[in-house]
């Protein structure tokens, strides 16, 4: 069986959390090696296949800024064929950014973040529920096989498409460990924040939080991480370093006094995780699949309650040794080897 990981929407750096999944998943299929898989990948990242034999796929226009990355999209929805040759001969072709580019007469897996567009509609401008509405919902409503992150995002899938339940799966990420790992730095007092400040992502009642806690205890500082975040620097305290490396965010997550995760809404939410994984205390929302992903293994707070985010960063703080070895032991469940597992099930099932 051939497998063709198409991955042309990516954009480095600005793909968010999609990035992380399509990254690990293809390292991980690359490491195992059970199935012939081939990474088609953009010329704005061609490292993005991880080991996988790749192609790069000069053919699709790929682009940074807004507007250009729509007419790529539109060309090559509109006028596949050059790229269509370039699939000939798979099985199955696995669409890790929901996107279905190009259209393919194989069997088809889209993977499906998350439904938020359908579920939180205010978040997001009439323009963007449009694309979302058939981009995403067609391209799921059409493919073989839906993968999501959780099963939170399987029940509100499931309620707002009305797709058959035997053909959504879902399938966990997992957790870099041998880059998210406990280490000697020294803990320093601040809370970690990172995330781009999307609306769903809280910003502004962190910000409002963090005054409170930066009243009780002057020392603490919030670092907030993330393209964009510079724009939130200013208030006491708050130190916005914007877009980081990758080794740089594992060094603030075992430098970190606790993650704060105050997101509103979550298709599955890695940060929590990947602290967890540095040994990190972790405080976050109870909210999407944020309570599912982290277990007991975090205390949990109600997003929208200012006073709530304070509290519940103050009780990770003082039960940081308890949350810690809780933490190390949820993260060691989630891992990329797992996740590749069930993806091929995920592809045999399709091809069958």
């Amino acid at each position: 069986m051939r497998v063709g990981l198409s991955m042309l929407t990516l954009v480095p750096g600005v793909s968010g959390g999609s990035e992380t999944y399509a990254r690990g998943l293809a390292h991980a299929l690359a490491r195992r090696g059970t199935l012939d898989v081939t990474a088609f990948v953009p010329e704005l990242a061609p490292d993005a296949g991880e080991g996988l034999p790749t192609q790069v796929v000069s053919e699709y226009h790929a682009a940074r800024g807004g507007a250009a990355r729509a007419w790529a999209l539109t060309r090559a929805t509109a006028f596949p064929g050059t790229l269509r040759r370039r699939y000939e001969g798979l099985d199955v072709v696995h669409f890790p950014f929901t996107v279905p580019v190009p259209r393919v007469t194989a069997r088809t897996v889209v993977t499906l973040h998350d439904v938020q567009h359908l579920d939180l509609p205010e978040l997001f401008g009439a323009g963007t529920r449009a694309f979302r509405r058939v981009a995403y919902d067609r391209a799921a409503r059409h493919a073989g096989l839906v993968v999501v992150p959780s099963e939170f995002v399987r029940e509100r899938v499931l309620e707002r498409l009305s797709l058959d339940p035997s053909r959504v799966r879902a399938i966990h990420l997992g957790v870099d460990h041998e880059r998210f790992r406990p280490g000697d730095e020294e803990r320093e007092p601040f809370i970690l924040y990172p995330a781009r400040p999307w609306p769903h992502k809280n910003h502004a009642r962190l910000l409002e939080a963090f005054a409170r806690l930066r009243a009780r205890h002057g020392e603490l500082r919030l670092v907030l991480t993330g393209a964009g975040t510079e724009a939130l620097a200013g208030p006491a305290g708050v130190e916005a370093h914007g877009s980081v490396p990758l080794p740089e965010l594992a060094s603030l997550y075992r430098r970190a006094s606790c993650l704060v995760f105050p997101s509103r809404y979550e298709g599955f939410g890695s940060p929590p995780l990947e602290a967890m994984a540095c040994g990190t205390p972790v405080a976050a929302a109870r909210a999407g699949s944020i309570p599912e992903v982290c277990g007991e293994a975090a205390v949990l707070f109600d997003p929208d309650d200012v006073e709530a985010i304070a509290g519940g960063v103050e009780t990770a703080l003082g039960n940081a040794a308890a949350l810690r070895a809780h933490g190390l032991e949820r993260a060691a469940q989630f891992t990329w080897d797992a996740a590749a597992v069930a993806h091929e099930d995920a592809y045999r099932a399709v091809a069958a």
